[in-house]
């Protein structure tokens, strides 16, 4: 692709955590950014006001991506905007933690549908355009729990694994029109859903992290930047641990 178009990514649940880290990193390497979120508009305006505060273009689009529907509006306001789709982050996910036993269906069903079949309808929308346009990346962010399982994460941990195959499956479909997909799976890292943990379980994962410490969201956005890259054409169908040695 010739490096005088500028690209535009859409990052999945961009609004805050991991997300907002990503879509920051973006546009800091001159990226537009199309910032996906569910629920709260200022902070999703926040984000975008910070990509903008970058030199980059920056939209916000209320969307729930785990319905067709949700999917088709998103991918219509990113291509009305910027014209071209090049980067994909399916980044959105939520958590419904319970013992198998006591886990209910709709709690099973609620994470798998936004963190799975989500990414999925995703990943179809963008796969369709950037094969047109014989470039695009398509990544995906797992989880150390999708790689190795935790307890009270079976539902999670499905929707995380589930998304390591079909990253491998949509690699070998893609790959020869140009079209890379990847997938980063971050250990555990320091954002809202992690600080509210107990201490002693706090103590309890950091003695699983060889490296003795939790991860930064900018530690995700800098590998999910470097697998947008151009310098990452060769790479595909990969899944790049980021967890301080946790799936070791």
């Amino acid at each position: 692709m010739s490096e005088s178009i500028q690209q535009a990514a859409i990052v999945t649940g961009g609004s805050r955590g991991i997300g907002r880290a990503i879509c920051i990193a973006l546009a800091d390497a001159g990226i537009n950014v199309v910032i996906n979120y569910a629920g709260n508009a200022a902070v999703a305006e926040e984000t975008a006001q910070e990509c903008k505060n970058r030199g980059v273009s920056a939209i916000t689009v209320l969307a729930d991506i785990s319905t067709e529907q949700g999917c088709s509006d998103l991918f219509d306001a990113a291509i009305k905007e910027f014209g071209r789709i090049d980067i994909l982050v399916n980044n959105a996910g939520i958590t419904r933690d319970n013992l198998m036993m006591r886990l209910s269906e709709e709690d099973f069903d609620a994470v798998i549908n936004t963190n799975l079949k989500g990414a999925f309808l995703c990943a179809k929308k963008a796969a369709r355009i950037m094969m047109k346009q014989r470039y695009g990346r398509i990544i995906s962010i797992s989880s150390v729990v999708g790689v190795r399982g935790n307890a009270g994460q079976a539902n999670y941990a499905a929707s995380k694994a589930g998304l390591i195959g079909m990253t491998k499956s949509l690699a070998k479909e893609l790959g020869s029109r140009n079209v890379t997909v990847n997938a980063v799976a971050p250990g555990f890292i320091d954002t809202d859903m992690t600080r509210v943990l107990p201490d002693s379980v706090k103590e309890g994962i950091l003695a699983q992290i060889p490296m003795g410490n939790f991860g930064k969201p900018q530690d995700i956005a800098s590998a999910v930047c470097y697998l947008a890259s151009q310098q990452a054409g060769y790479i595909t169908g990969q899944v790049l641990c980021v967890d301080g040695g946790m799936a070791m």
